[in-house]
C-alpha cells in the first residue's frame, strides 16, 4: 500500500508533538490545582498510548480493506507491478497487538473517569482528547490527498470510489466519535452512543482481522516463497559470473569450476540451495547457451509476491527446473561484445 510509508514517518514525529502538548497541558493544570491530581501523569500516559494504538488499529484496517479491493477488484495497471503482500502482513500484525491495548486502555480511562480518579472536566482529558481529533484530522487529509493522488494517476474508478469510502468511513466515523466524546457533559456514566461504538468498532476490527488471512499468504508459503527468491538471486550471480567468463575468454565455462578464474566474487553459498544445500547445477548446452537448473519449492506466477516483469527468464514452476541463462556479453546479432 503506497500510503504506509507517509504514514509511518508521521509515527516519528507525534511522539514529539504528543509531549509538548502533554508537558503545556500539564503545565497548566499544575498551576490551578498545585498538582491536587495525582493520577494526571498515568492518564495522560493513557491517552497518548491510546492514540498510537488507535492510529494503528484504524490505519490497519483501512489497509486491510485496500488490499482487498487491490486483490478483488482487477486493475489491467497492475499487470505490471509485483503484487506484493508485506502491508497486509504489517496489517495483521498491527491489528493483533495495538487493537487490545486500545480496547483495554479505553476502558481504562472510562474507569477512571467514573471512579473519579479523573475529572470529566480536566483540562488534561479535554486537551488530548482535541489533540486525537487533531491526529485524525491530519491523517484524514493524508488519506484522501493519496487517494486522490492515485486517481489521478489513472487508477480504475470503481477502486477510487471504495477506497475513498473505505477512508470516509473509517475516518469519518472515528472523528464523530472522539467529538462526541469531548462534548458529552455525561462521561463516566453509561452512554448509548459509546456503547454502539465500542462494539461495532471491535467487530470491524475482528472482522478484518479475519478477513486478511484470506488474502495473505501462509507463514509456511512466504518462508518458500523467499527461499526460492534466494535460490534465483544466486542463479543470477553465477549468471553474473558466467558472462564474466565468457567476456574474457570468448566461451562459455564448461563447469562452475572454472568461474574461480573470473573477476565476480562468488562464495560457496551462492552456488547452492540456501536451505538444503543442494547444488545449482550448470548446463552447457552449446557454444553460447546454458542452463542452470535446481529444485523450486513453488511456482513463481502463483500466490501474491508473484512478479511480471516482461521478459524475465527466471519464472518457474514448483520442482525441478533447469531456467535458461543469458549473455549480456551479446550484441543483439548474437556477436561477441569488445
Amino acid at each position: 500500500m503506497s500510503y504506509l510509508p507517509m504514514f509511518l514517518n508521521m509515527f516519528i514525529i507525534l511522539p514529539f508533538l504528543a509531549l509538548i502538548v502533554t508537558l503545556f497541558v500539564m503545565m497548566a493544570r499544575e498551576e490551578q490545582n498545585n498538582m491536587e491530581n495525582k493520577h494526571n501523569a498515568k492518564y495522560a500516559f493513557y491517552y497518548l498510548l491510546s492514540l498510537v494504538a488507535l492510529i494503528f488499529t484504524a490505519l490497519s484496517v483501512g489497509i486491510v480493506a485496500f488490499n482487498i479491493i487491490d486483490k478483488t477488484v482487477v486493475d489491467a495497471l497492475m499487470s505490471y507491478r509485483s503484487v506484493g503482500d508485506g502491508s497486509l502482513k504489517f496489517a495483521i500484525s498491527a491489528l493483533l497487538i495495538a487493537a487490545p491495548i486500545f480496547y483495554v486502555l479505553s476502558l481504562l480511562i472510562n474507569k477512571g473517569i467514573k471512579n473519579g480518579e479523573l475529572d470529566k472536566e480536566s483540562p488534561l482529558r479535554r486537551w488530548l482528547t482535541y489533540f486525537i481529533l487533531l491526529v485524525s484530522s491530519l491523517i484524514i487529509l493524508g488519506a484522501f490527498i493519496g487517494v486522490i493522488n492515485n486517481f489521478l494517476s489513472g487508477e480504475l474508478t470503481i477502486r477510487f470510489a471504495l477506497k475513498a469510502l473505505t477512508v470516509l468511513v473509517i475516518s469519518g466515523t472515528t472523528f464523530s466519535y472522539y467529538l462526541y466524546e469531548a462534548k458529552r457533559a455525561t462521561a463516566g456514566q453509561k452512554d448509548m452512543v459509546v456503547t454502539i461504538f465500542g462494539w461495532v468498532s471491535l467487530a470491524v476490527v475482528v472482522a478484518a482481522f479475519i478477513a486478511a488471512w484470506f488474502f495473505v499468504e501462509s507463514p509456511v508459503m512466504a518462508r518458500q516463497r523467499r527461499l526460492d527468491d534466494t535460490l534465483v538471486n544466486n542463479m543470477r550471480m553465477i549468471e553474473n559470473a558466467v558472462n564474466d567468463y565468457y567476456s574474457r575468454n570468448g566461451e562459455l565455462p564448461a563447469s562452475l569450476n572454472d568461474l574461480e578464474s573470473s573477476s565476480m566474487y562468488l562464495n560457496n553459498e551462492s552456488l547452492v540451495d540456501p536451505e538444503t544445500a543442494q547444488p545449482i547445477e550448470y548446463k552447457l548446452l552449446a557454444a553460447d547457451k546454458y542452463e542452470l537448473c535446481a529444485t523450486f519449492r513453488l511456482d513463481s506466477q502463483t500466490g501474491n509476491n508473484r512478479s511480471y516483469y516482461i521478459g524475465d527468464s527466471k519464472q518457474h514452476a514448483s520442482g525441478y527446473q533447469c531456467l535458461p541463462g543469458e549473455l549480456y556479453a551479446l550484441d543483439v546479432k548474437g556477436r561477441l561484445l569488445d
